[in-house]
């Protein structure tokens, strides 16, 4: 692998925004919030000398230290916002990793595999544990702890099929490509039309934690929302590969 000189914040800001991965598919808060607040990490990581692996590491950190509030402390306002700050902080850095692999010249396949495998876990984990805040501290009928699970269930699915259509993508275009990447970029409509699906806006629904019916319903609305996108999603990928594999 390749590697450039270190450069200065604001130069590493600069080069940063020319390499950037397409916005193709990309929902609104991935976008315009996620991203651009990745890239000043990222900037920041490349001045400290951080290795791509050493900010997953850190996102990590951030993002399982705010689930563990989830799990294990009363849901207050202080602590939902606490939460929030923490996973959003988390998925920040998320993107940073990358980033600074960019700025040295390009990733690996072990730094891919560890940022997947942390994804994965943080996935399910994230939902059991608003699965024992409900059971421990909610009100609420036995048949919502259902909710959670069903969440769980359909954000996995949805992330090991997004993945593996990304890995089947490239397999079947010969070269390097980013799940929903291609030419030209998804409008600023379609990037609003599926926030829903966008891991951020739940890391901002925490903030919601302290008002329990607030929270109750926001989590239950975006499980509904996603679920119908994975519904909708999955025939679409799976033809998009039949076709490709009978081109091939």
């Amino acid at each position: 692998m390749t590697t450039t000189p270190r450069l200065g914040y604001r130069a590493a800001l600069t080069a940063l925004r020319s390499r950037q991965k397409t916005s193709k598919g990309a929902p609104a808060y991935s976008r315009f919030v996620n991203r651009p607040l990745g890239r000043r990490l990222a900037a920041l990581a490349h001045v400290a000398g951080l290795s791509p692996d050493q900010v997953t590491v850190l996102s990590a950190l951030a993002t399982f230290s705010g689930i563990a509030l989830v799990a294990f402390a009363p849901p207050t306002v202080v602590v939902g916002l606490a939460v929030a700050a923490l996973l959003v902080l988390g998925y920040a850095l998320d993107s940073a990793d990358g980033q600074v692999a960019r700025l040295r010249g390009g990733g690996s396949a072990a730094g891919e595999w560890l940022d997947h495998v942390i994804d994965a876990a943080k996935i399910g984990v994230l939902h059991l544990a608003v699965l024992a805040s409900w059971h421990r501290y909610f009100e609420l009928p036995q048949v919502m702890l259902l909710v959670p699970l069903g969440f769980l269930v359909v954000q996995s699915v949805l992330f090991f099929a997004m993945v593996l259509t990304d890995l089947l993508r490239r397999s079947l275009r010969g070269r390097d490509g980013h799940f929903m990447a291609g030419d030209g970029s998804s409008s600023v409509l379609y990037s609003l039309a599926v926030v829903p699906t966008d891991y951020g806006l739940m890391c901002l629904l925490f903030a919601l934690l302290g008002w329990h019916t607030g929270f109750v319903v926001g989590y239950s609305l975006l499980a509904a929302a996603m679920a119908g996108f994975t519904v909708l999603a999955l025939p679409k990928w799976y033809l998009e590969l039949r076709r490709a594999s009978r081109a091939g």
